[in-house]
């Protein structure tokens, strides 16, 4: 049975060693380094309002198998990124069991106040602490925090590397920008800076007037011992025709990026195209005119509302989504709790260092998740083993979807009365 196509599963907690990837069903053939998984890597840690853990990292994924001589293998791709600030943590995240004197400095560091060393009991509102806490019978929160915090992410940006280097060399793109923080929002006509200056910016946003607001709205949160949140939009480019089905819920490419995209720690809302904004429009004004088919068989669309899906199916526009951020939950001056052993509230939760706003480096991580998405949809539409055979029937795939449809037919028949078709067909009014 073959493996499914760009399935992953991390592992790792944010102080533990390493952060791990395994990525398979990831064809043979695809010419893949280190380097190449690196650019992301370095674009997740960036962004104003980063916090002092990204001065510590420098992301890195070492490529340990499914790869020989810069080439994949077919079979599962293994991938590291270190965690460089596990040396500042040491018995207190080690996987091994303590020794008697390592579990004697510990208790000793407690007594002494060590934060560090302390086991944390004030949950977190907007975090998993209590909930994780209580599913899995801890009475250490450090036990949900480690694997529920953002930094798991860095593997999810490492695997979305890899997608990144399958779907290039099917014409597919993929690319993210900061919308909005903090109720400041780009004006799509002053969106003048081009990707590659959107990403060298503070906030790898497009709208220079509109980033230097988003700018001051993070420093008023900051001066505030607050976070904030915004909206980030990835787009791809390049997409075919035909990627998903409507046959089924779980075979929606929509659906899929949805789930994608919130999945991400931070997310708590999803927009395809127009999203929201379509509830507030009439119907005359959302939905996306045909004007037909162009020389080369391309299909026009007048505008890209449905942000490249319809009915569940690629539509050959770019595919755009959008996530919302919502604020970091581990605020500078904590917000008052409980304690998970005690039940009784508590003038402050944990805190731990924390950014202030990662709407830059979510949009990285929401590329990643689109990436491995379409990466898995292309292989489940296309099929094959080898790169050679999946740029093949891509390239007939794309023909395909921009050939002539043959005419219509009654039970397998010609006929003349339908071969122009009409315009009196609908759907009973549940489309």
């Amino acid at each position: 049975m073959a493996a499914e196509p760009f399935r992953f599963l991390t592992a790792g907690e944010s102080h533990g060693p390493t952060l791990g990837v395994t990525v398979e069903g990831v064809p043979a053939g695809l010419a893949l380094t280190a380097e190449d998984l690196a650019v992301d890597l370095g674009r997740r840690q960036r962004g104003y309002g980063r916090g002092a853990r990204q001065a510590i990292e420098t992301d890195r994924a070492e490529i340990l198998g499914g790869v020989r001589h810069g080439r994949t293998l077919g079979s599962p791709i293994l991938l590291l990124v270190a965690n460089r600030d596990w040396e500042n943590w040491g018995p207190v995240m080690q996987p091994g069991p303590l020794s008697d004197e390592q579990a004697a400095a510990l208790g000793a560091q407690v007594a002494e106040g060590v934060k560090r060393s302390t086991p944390v009991t004030r949950v977190r509102p907007g975090h998993a602490d209590l909930a994780g806490a209580l599913k899995y019978g801890f009475s250490d929160v450090r036990n949900v925090l480690e694997r529920a915090s953002a930094r798991e992410t860095a593997a999810r940006v490492a695997a979305g590397g890899v997608a990144r280097a399958f779907l290039r060399e099917l014409g597919i793109e993929v690319w993210s920008f900061t919308a909005e923080v903090g109720g400041v929002a780009i004006d799509p006509a002053a969106a003048t800076r081009s990707r590659v200056e959107a990403d060298a910016s503070p906030l790898r946003c497009p709208d220079p007037e509109a980033e230097e607001r988003m700018v001051a709205r993070i420093d008023e949160a900051r001066s505030n011992g607050d976070t904030i949140g915004g909206i980030f939009e990835v787009v791809a480019h390049g997409v075919p025709i035909g990627l998903g089905s409507y046959v089924h819920w779980d075979r929606r490419l929509d659906a899929a990026l949805a789930a994608a995209i919130m999945s991400i720690n931070i997310v708590k809302g999803v927009e395809l195209g127009l999203g929201f904004e379509q509830t507030r429009r009439f119907g005359s004004a959302v939905h996306d005119i045909i004007d037909g088919r162009a020389d080369d068989g391309h299909w026009i669309h007048r505008s890209n509302n449905a942000g490249g899906t319809t009915g569940g199916i690629s539509n050959g526009e770019p595919v755009v989504v959008r996530g919302a951020v919502k604020p970091i939950s581990t605020l500078a001056k904590p917000l008052p709790s409980a304690d998970l052993i005690t039940g009784r509230p508590v003038d402050k939760a944990h805190y731990e260092r924390s950014d202030i706003s990662v709407v830059p480096a979510a949009g990285v991580i929401g590329e990643a998740m689109v990436m491995l998405t379409l990466a898995r949809f292309v292989l489940e539409t296309l099929g094959g083993d080898r790169m050679d055979v999946v740029r093949e029937r891509m390239a007939a795939h794309r023909r395909l979807m921009a050939s002539t449809p043959p005419a219509p037919t009654i039970g397998g028949r010609p006929s003349a009365a339908v071969a122009a078709g009409g315009d009196e067909a609908g759907s009973g009014g549940d489309d």
